[in-house]
């Protein structure tokens, strides 16, 4: 599943086709995707301007001048591309077949701008990624959203925000930081950089990184920065693009290249003087990539 990066870049790609955009109208070419879509969903978004593009953890938000939001989510292999002019053409070089498939194309955003007609078209082989619709009023009480917390890119994240939600808590650290009711967006990947940056044990408990007083140990401080840092290097980079990941303009990102511990197993440790080797576990189903040697 493509994870904050990613969808972060797909939200970039995607803006200066969208943004100011007149969505003339939304073709479905079936009725759900991973779950049905809501009910008049073209009537509701056909014939509305696109105010602006957002993202919320994993979700892309499309936000339109009635005050609706459309909220969409890639799932496993969902995607985007855009066409510009009345032609086929597609920018950009795609280097998977997945973005071509016009079988996969479930739906299509037929657009008007002053730069002239467009497509921006949602591929999806597995079809496990969604749409749906809703007020930006009541968007924060979203089942999707309603039980989120902070992002890893915002001001609201630092030590003293994750010390509360850590103190005494006898949780290992990485199953903590993959809670979405603790940090929003935060995927497997990224908390096996961010735990080995920040030179910290996965398995460790949650707690131990708190005082008895509920304020940050230096560890906690680092970790944080450590996320921070991770995150911001990555959407930089354009993403991780595993196995089937595209930018919306058909390029790969290149963070992967740069991944310290993640799908590493039995490679080197890259940290300075350390001399370890990077050992592959299984925490709750999912595969963490850690040094034993150095991560304490």
């Amino acid at each position: 599943m493509p994870e904050l990066p990613e969808v972060e870049t797909v939200r970039r790609g995607l803006t200066p086709a969208m943004e100011g955009a007149l969505l003339v109208r939304a073709e479905l070419r079936r009725a759900d995707l991973r779950f049905p879509f809501p009910a008049d969903f073209s009537a509701l978004v056909s014939g509305r301007r696109i105010l602006s593009l957002g993202r919320r953890a994993k979700y892309l938000l499309i936000d339109l001048e009635d005050g609706n939001v459309i909220i969409a989510h890639l799932g496993m292999s969902g995607s985007f591309r855009v066409e510009e002019g009345a032609g086929p053409e597609t920018p950009g070089d795609f280097h998977h077949p997945r973005g071509k498939d016009e079988k996969h194309d479930h739906v299509v955003f037929h657009l008007l701008s002053a730069k002239g007609p467009a497509r921006v078209i949602y591929n999806d082989p597995r079809r496990f990624g969604f749409m749906d619709i809703t007020n930006r009023d009541t968007l924060a009480s979203h089942v999707f959203f309603r039980d989120l917390g902070e992002e890893p890119t915002g001001n609201v994240l630092d030590a003293s925000y994750l010390a509360q939600r850590f103190a005494g808590k006898a949780q290992p650290l990485k199953s903590a930081l993959l809670d979405q009711k603790n940090i929003a967006g935060l995927g497997n990947i990224y908390v096996c950089e961010a735990l080995w940056r920040a030179g910290l044990s996965p398995m460790r408990a949650a707690g131990t990184l708190v005082d008895a007083k509920g304020k940050p140990k230096k560890a906690l401080v680092l970790l944080t920065e450590a996320i921070r840092s991770v995150i911001a290097d990555a959407i930089a980079a354009g993403g991780s693009s595993l196995r089937d990941h595209i930018q919306t303009d058909g390029t790969l990102g290149y963070f992967q290249h740069s991944f310290s511990v993640y799908d590493r197993a039995g490679e080197p440790c890259r940290t300075p003087g350390c001399g370890g080797t990077v050992s592959r576990a299984v925490q709750a189903g999912r595969s963490t990539f850690h040094c034993p040697k150095c991560q304490k």
